[in-house]
Order: C-alpha cells, then structure tokens, then sequence
C-alpha cells in the first residue's frame, strides 16, 4: 500500500520513512513537511495512508486531514505526535488511529495495518464531519491546487453546480454545496439569499434599487449582491449591531 509521510521535522521524516520501507507490503510513495505540501503531494500521488505529523508550521495536520477528507478517494490518516493531548482532538476528527512519538516499529506496523484494513466507504464515513470549520478553501485552478485563506474571502456565490469564490486575489470555481459551507462556516459567513453566503467581516450596508430591491455592499470591493426578502430585517439587524 501507498504510504505519505508528513513532518516538519526532516531527521523525524526519515526515520518514519525508513521504517515504512522496511515494512511488509508498504512502500513511501510521498513526504511534505507542511499541511500545504501534504494536500497537494496527495493530490499527485494518490496514497492510501497518510502519516500525519499535527504540530507543523502554517497548515497543521489536523486542517490538512480535513482537507483530504474531501478527496473523491481519501486516505486512512494516522496522526502522529508528541503531545499526548493532541490524541483526543485527532480522534475526534477523522484518523483511523494515532502514533505518540517515539514511534516504535511494533505499533507502527499495527497501525498501517488497521488503517490497510479499511475501505472507502468506512473512509468516508470517518471523514463525516468533524465539527470543526478549515481555515482554507481549496480551487482546483488550470490543473493545480489553490488554497484560499478563508479570511481574504468575501463571498461565495452559487450557481448551479457550482460556487464561485469571490477572494482578494480575483476568483474561483468550487464544486462544494453551498449549504454545507453555511453549516461549516456559520459563525463567519452569513446566507443573504438563497445563492450567496457573506463574509460577515467584509458586510458594510444595503442600497435599495428603483425596483425596490435590496442590495448588499462590501469593503474593499466594489461588487454588490441582491438581498431576498426574507434576509432583509436579518442582514438590516446585523448591519446596525456592527
């Protein structure tokens, strides 16, 4: 099976990568050294496990786990760490186990084997949600991975099948349903009609048009989007308490 080793800590990589080799039935198909690298290495190599360090710099590996949890084929990921209060926090996401630094050879060979065992569905359902909200949005963009910060996000927009990302940096095409981004990211976006959901952070008033219908407008950009009905004294009440 096709193993990808994540660390930040290059002599901890090795030595991880070492042992995988030299088990049975289990090669390193992959490494990175961030949750960044992580995803994108996934998304080239395809491997079945991940072997996930959780403390690294910029994306840690818990938002990397949720990450991969959306990939049409998820790997079974397998925390790794040296901070034994991080375990409860990794099982409450979506590992199929965690390993406590120093590793030894014995529970590591367990390990790959319980997550080997598993099939894409149970996969699936361990990659449900996790309750917690990622920080980056990923875009596929001309054949590459592209991670948006969730803060430089004004708005999504639906339509159709897909979202478009309106962001600092121009926009983008998701294929994520808009009502599972309302549910992950309710406490900072805000629906406004039954297409859009706002950057609370970025909402500064309403113009009313000649037609007698309502539109929102945002700092920093000059787009506007249509407010329902339905959305009118919401949005009006949180306009006035901010």
């Amino acid at each position: 099976m096709r193993v990808m080793i994540v660390d930040d800590e290059r002599p901890a990589l090795d030595r991880l990568s070492s042992m995988v080799d030299g088990s049975t039935n289990y090669q390193v198909c992959a490494s990175a050294q961030n949750g960044i690298e992580a995803i994108r290495a996934a998304e080239e190599h395809k491997p079945d496990i991940a072997l996930m360090d959780i403390r690294m710099p910029g994306m840690d590996g818990l938002e990397a786990a949720r990450h991969l949890s959306q990939m049409e084929e998820p790997p079974a990921i397998i925390f790794t760490t040296a901070f034994g209060e991080h375990a409860l926090e990794a099982f409450d996401t979506l590992a199929v186990g965690y390993l406590l630094k120093p590793i030894r050879q014995e529970k590591l060979s367990k390990a790959l084997e319980k997550a080997g065992q598993l099939n894409r569905v149970q996969l699936s359902q361990i990659a449900g949600d996790d309750g917690n909200a990622r920080k980056h949005i990923c875009a596929r963009v001309r054949g590459n991975l592209e991670l948006i910060p969730l803060t430089e996000i004004f708005y999504f927009q639906a339509d159709q099948k897909y979202v478009t990302v309106r962001h600092a940096q121009g926009e983008v095409l998701i294929e994520e349903p808009l009502k599972a981004l309302e549910d992950e990211f309710t406490e900072n976006f805000m629906r406004i009609h039954r297409n859009a959901l706002v950057a609370k952070t970025s909402m500064t008033g309403m113009t009313k048009t000649t037609e007698g219908r309502f539109r929102l407008t945002m700092k920093d950009i000059d787009d506007t989007l249509e407010i329902s009905r339905r959305h009118v004294a919401e949005v009006r009440r949180f306009l006035k308490g901010n």
